[in-house]
Formats: C-alpha cells, sequence, structure tokens
C-alpha cells in the first residue's frame, strides 16, 4: 500500500530572501583583498591614515642630499619676575603684613631675604622672620599700594595657580631658583 505523502514545509519567501541577503553580504574584507592586476603600491591596512586625518605630502628624497632631522620647537621662556624697581620695597611689604594684613605680630623681627619681585603687576617676598620658618608673601596691585594676595610656607594656592603671572607662579609654585 503506498504511503501517503504529506506536504513540504514552506518557508515564507521575504523570510528567505533575507537570509540570503544576509549571508551573501559575508565575504572578504577590503584591506585583506588582494589588490587588482596592474596595480602597486602597498596594500591598505586597518592602520591606515584615519579618515578624518589630513595626509601630510612629503617632497622626494634626493639621494645626494643627507637627511636632516627637522629642528625640535623650543617653547619661548615664560617672563620672569624681575626685581621691582622701588616700588613696593620690602619695608612696604612689611609694613603691609604687621598692618591691616596683621599676618606678622610687631614684636617678631623679620628682615627681607628675596624681593620684591615683580611680574605684570604681582610681586613675590621672602622674609626671613626670627624665631619661625620663613614667610613667603605673594601680594599684586599698584606698587605703591599692593594688596595681599596670600602669606606663608606655602604659598602656591588656588589664586596664585589660577591668576598669577608665570613668573610669580614659578617663584610661589617651584620655590626659588637656586634655593
Amino acid at each position: 500500500m503506498p504511503v501517503p505523502r504529506t506536504p513540504a514545509r514552506r518557508r515564507p519567501l521575504p523570510a528567505t530572501l533575507l537570509a540570503l541577503l544576509v549571508l551573501g553580504a559575508c565575504g572578504q574584507p577590503p584591506e585583506l583583498r588582494e589588490p587588482p592586476a596592474g596595480t602597486t603600491g602597498p596594500r591598505p591596512s586597518a592602520s591606515a591614515t584615519p579618515s578624518n586625518a589630513t595626509p601630510t605630502a612629503s617632497a622626494p628624497a634626493d639621494a645626494s642630499a643627507p637627511a636632516v632631522p627637522p629642528a625640535p620647537i623650543v617653547p619661548a621662556p615664560a617672563p620672569a619676575a624681575t626685581p621691582c624697581r622701588g616700588a613696593p620695597s620690602g619695608g612696604r611689604i612689611v609694613a603691609l603684613l604687621r598692618g591691616s594684613a596683621g599676618v606678622l605680630p610687631r614684636n617678631v623681627r623679620a628682615t627681607v631675604r628675596e624681593g620684591p619681585l615683580c611680574a605684570e603687576g604681582w610681586h613675590y617676598t621672602v622674609l626671613a622672620v626670627v624665631g619661625h620658618e620663613e614667610l613667603q608673601v605673594v601680594t599684586r596691585g599698584r606698587s605703591d599700594t599692593p594688596v595681599l594676595v596670600t602669606a606663608g610656607t606655602d604659598v602656591c594656592g588656588v589664586e596664585v595657580r589660577a591668576t598669577a603671572p608665570p613668573g610669580i607662579r614659578t617663584l610661589a609654585c617651584d620655590g626659588l631658583p637656586g634655593a
């Protein structure tokens, strides 16, 4: 007796086409394919110049000229703090600390060890204070009426780091040259 045949299960046409398209898209990536015959040059690689990079042109090398490396780029030195021309004087800085700033008591002897050094309206002074550690002082403003920014054994605070000119910032945050 013949066995009855059951109808074959059919896949829907869109699903079959989609599977063929996905499988057909697979293949060897372009950077791994051999270049067409007749072309020369290196094969592209994954480490080639990024698409957003600007290509640079290079001049053909002259076999008779020796290769000379490019000169290094040296940044311009930052403006240095220089001795103030008369104002503010060391005495004026000490008077500020004894007076309105209230940093130094009147009975403590203090002498100027370094400075005042000036840069762009800022001043840096180091005082030797008898019986205490040396005192660094940063002021700013007009030379005849300086305003205290900070004073202490470590004057590299936020205001000095953020707004002081490079010469003052170097002295206050990196110390005195040769000290």
